[in-house]
């Protein structure tokens, strides 16, 4: 009988997540998935949301997974567990992968005697960051790259599973995260003391749209809208994460996950006059 387990602080769970666990029961071939949410990661000094939640949300989020199990070993404990306690427990099947993300790659020879672990089990590697991972390993390759730390400032809807959005969003906001109202002033302030033109926001939320939020600003022309956004990027960090830029000299547009902001040249945004389609849209506009 072969198993995996798949540790992590979980803070929160997300689709993310949610991918690994996909591909490791679609590549490997194992019995049993045990997702394993830590009461404390060992190298840090505390969590955000507590343990009992976090293993809550993971059951929510994964009971209708075949092979899955979500375990409360270490939660239970009511402190920090190392990998190899947790190995150590779990280690009764033939074959066992522990599944860890490349960002662990480079402190892995510091884990709690990594040399016994290194002989207890297979290490499987979800692809994070675009970090190399080292053919040695098997690699669980994993498109949706998010960031936990980034989401827990700014819990985007997209990236939780439906079952536990409501729950998860309304916790993370509660904690102190900038409300979406915050969000848009802030990147238009960012982008009016920075000499953009005519900024202008469009409330899509609840609307047949991909995005709530749009926001368009004219540049100066066209090294100000390449500028522009080097100025969101430095000026709006840690607070918002780009997911993607599309840049060109008379138009960017930068993906914020449910926000989307156009900047364009003068010329340029009078030609595509994004405005009309935007306002009939949507119900409000503020500038």
């Amino acid at each position: 009988m072969a198993k995996a387990i798949f540790g992590g602080s979980f803070d929160p769970p997300h689709i993310g997540h949610l991918e690994v666990i996909q591909q490791a029961i679609t590549s490997l071939n194992i019995d049993e998935l045990i997702v394993m949410p830590a009461f404390l990661n060992p190298f840090k000094s505390s969590s955000f949301a507590p343990a009992d939640l976090r293993l809550k949300w993971l059951k929510s989020m994964t009971k209708e997974i075949p092979k899955v199990s979500v375990s409360s070993f270490e939660v239970d404990k009511n402190r920090a567990v190392a990998s190899i306690e947790t190995v150590k427990h779990f280690k009764n099947s033939e074959e066992l992968f522990l599944i860890i993300g490349a960002d662990n790659l480079s402190s892995l020879s510091k884990w709690k005697d990594y040399e016994t672990l290194n002989e207890m089990v297979t290490w499987v590697v979800a692809t994070r960051d675009e970090i190399p991972v080292p053919s040695k390993y098997k690699t669980l390759e994993v498109h949706k790259d998010i960031s936990a730390t980034q989401l827990r400032k700014q819990v985007q809807e997209a990236y939780i599973d439906k079952k536990i959005a409501n729950e998860v969003i309304h916790f993370y906001q509660e904690q102190g995260s900038p409300t979406m109202q915050e969000r848009i002033e802030n990147i238009s302030n960012v982008l009016d003391k920075n000499k953009a033109d005519n900024i202008e926001v469009f409330d899509l939320r609840g609307k047949d749209y991909f995005v709530d939020q749009v926001v368009i600003a004219t540049s100066l022309n066209s090294k100000h809208t390449e500028a522009l956004l080097n100025y969101m990027k430095n000026e709006l960090k840690p607070a918002e994460t780009f997911l993607g830029t599309d840049v060109s000299d008379e138009w960017v547009v930068a993906d914020l996950g449910d926000i989307l902001i156009h900047i364009m040249t003068a010329e340029y945004r009078t030609k595509y006059n994004m405005e009309e389609f935007l306002g009939e849209l949507g119900s409000n506009r503020e500038e």
